[in-house]
This record gives C-alpha cells, structure tokens and sequence, in this order.
C-alpha cells in the first residue's frame, strides 16, 4: 500500500466511521490495510466485491477476469460504465480505473485472463482470501481445490433471477465446496443469468454477505462468521439458513486431498458462452502475442480493430475477439467445431 500518498489525517478520516464500529475498530483496520485479496470474476459479484473491499481499504486487490465491457452489463456490473463499453474495454482493466479513482491507496492487479488448471494457483499466491464472481462450476472447482491446497480462505457465491446463494469455506476448518456439491450440476439443468436474467438487488444482497464474511475473516474474528449455506430468493421473500458443520469424510478434496481439476492434460480448452452465441478458445499452453501484427495480417481478410489488450476482427457472419494470451471470443456460433476451425484459420494452432 502507497500510505505515503496521503497524510494520516486524511486516512484516518477516510475509515473513521469504520473504525467507530466495535467490529472493526482500528487493529482490524491495520488488519485491512494489510490484506490481499483475489476477486476472480469482475462480473456483477465481483465488480460490487472489489467496490466494497476497495472502499473499506484492503491494502491489495487482484482482479481477474476474461471478459470485456458489453452494454448488457451495465444494468448490474456497477464498476462499469457506457464509456467501458463503447470502448470494450477488458473488465479487469476498466475496473482497475474506478477503483484507482474510489481509493488511490489500493494496490489494485489487473489479470486479463480465463482462469485455468494452469494459472489458477500462480492467481492466489500470496493472497489471504479469494472471493467468487464467477458464473460456473468448472470454475469455482479451481478455485476450491486451489485454496484448500494451498490453505487459502474462499467465499463461494451466486446470483440468478432473484435466487441466491453463498457460503464462506476456510480450509482444513469447515467443509468445501465438493463436500455441498460432489458434482456439478448437469449442463442445461440450471438457470444463468443469459437464460432467467437477473435483478440487481439480488447481487446487492450476495455481495454484501460476502464482503461481510470477508472483513470478519480479514480482522480475525472467525467466530462471527455465519458458517452455513444460505439461500435466498428475494421475489419470493424466502431465506434459508443450512448449517454446515461437519466436512465429508469421503471427500474427494478436502479429506482425500486429490485435486483433479488442478490436473494439467494439456489440452485446448473450448467453451460454450451460454446465451452469448459465442464460443471461446484458449490454447493449451501461455502465449503473448503481438496483436498489432496479427492485426495486419488480418486486414486483407476482414474488418479490425483493436486497442492495447484485444484485437476484434469480422469476417462474413463470425466475429473474433483476440486477447493479448490467444484467447479468443468467436461470436456467431454455438458449434465448437466450427470455432475451432475459425481458430485455427485465422490464429493458428
């Protein structure tokens, strides 16, 4: 933390109604001060998680996240605004800016990346919490089996329609993900937010106990902590409280320590963008490229365009986003064949 950027008159009065609550008071703001937090997945979660955290002063933030700026975020991703979008800039970098400007002490790192089998532990290392903003499972499986490895606190979260749901898992100390959920849910057997929608005040409630639950875990105060399932659907007036005592003793993570999702197979990942039309490519292996001379390479084939961290390129009815790491965005198709072989075409295997 930059703390010789301001005075500490000026410090003191930014937290000092903070301070003032008994649950805080001023070690557990040294605590904040501190702190290092990963926030993976700058979407409507993780944009109001790194806004509270930021505001309440933790002393580092990493932001990770694939994703660029649409218009469609707007109505619930608070971090972000019309300029982003027009601009398409990467979540991460976009997000970094608002921060800078709510609290220029902040040390915020900006990840432009899809989180991997492969970077998933390089992302956390060092950090004393990792929060949630995903949106599916493969996902927060990587998160789950990285944080109880390497002995990191994590609070799970989500948000669909009206519905959701969050639980904070500290390693070795309470039951992990896998213990809830031994499996992910089948493909198309629940709702998304490109599928249901989602209103904003449900993301207001989830992320407002995940912050809760972090600032407890970052001061100490673990018994504070609600240690349960909690579920909620707001359009319903429903709340719902599981206790969660006990870890399963047949575990595959936490009791067996196996760790399968961290398993490398080295190969390329595709995905379907659900609700997007939109399939996404990443190699199999790190890559840098230079996209101002992939984009001259393009310009015979198709329309580009391009800023500092992505490449966009249109070609008949297909649209393709470059990352700076090779991921791409292929955008008019749900056929992972038929992404692959853009792919190949135009990037190279």
């Amino acid at each position: 933390m930059n703390s010789g950027s301001k005075s500490q008159n000026a410090l003191s009065d930014r937290y000092s109604r903070q301070v003032l609550f008994d649950g805080i008071g001023g070690e557990g703001q040294d605590s904040l001060l501190r702190s290092r937090v990963a926030i993976i997945g700058c979407g409507a979660l993780g944009s109001a998680q790194a806004e509270s955290l930021a505001r309440a002063g933790v002393g580092s933030l990493t932001l990770v996240d694939r994703d660029f700026v649409e218009f469609s975020n707007l109505q619930r991703q608070t971090m972000f605004t019309e300029t982003d979008a027009t601009e398409r800039l990467p979540k991460v970098i976009a997000g970094a800016k608002h921060l800078h400007q709510i609290n220029s002490d902040v040390q915020v790192k900006a990840e432009i990346a899809d989180v991997t089998r492969t970077n998933i532990e390089r992302l956390i290392d060092g950090c004393d919490l990792v929060m949630d903003g995903t949106d599916n499972f493969a996902t927060r499986y990587l998160i789950n089996d990285a944080c109880v490895k390497h002995d990191i606190d994590w609070i799970y979260g989500a948000a669909v329609g009206s519905l959701g749901v969050t639980m904070t898992i500290r390693a070795h100390a309470t039951p992990c993900l896998r213990c809830v959920f031994p499996e992910a849910p089948t493909a198309g057997s629940a709702p998304t937010c490109d599928t249901a929608g989602v209103i904003m005040p449900i993301i207001s409630v989830v992320a407002a106990l995940q912050v809760s639950e972090a600032l407890k875990l970052l001061t100490g105060q673990t018994e504070r902590l609600h240690g349960s399932l909690m579920q909620f659907d707001l359009w319903r007036n429903e709340w719902r409280q599981i206790s969660l005592k006990e870890r399963a003793p047949d575990c595959s993570t936490c009791a067996q320590r196996r760790f399968g999702s961290l398993d490398n197979d080295g190969q390329e990942f595709a995905a379907i963008l659900c609700g997007r039309h939109a399939v996404q490519i990443s190699p199999a292996q790190p890559v840098q490229l230079d996209l101002g001379a992939l984009g001259r390479k393009l310009a015979a084939a198709g329309n580009v365009n391009s800023n500092e961290y992505l490449l966009r390129f249109r070609t008949g009815d297909y649209e393709l986003t470059v990352f700076q790491d090779a991921r791409s965005i292929i955008r008019g198709t749900n056929d992972i064949a038929t992404a692959r072989s853009l792919y190949a075409k135009y990037i190279g295997n």
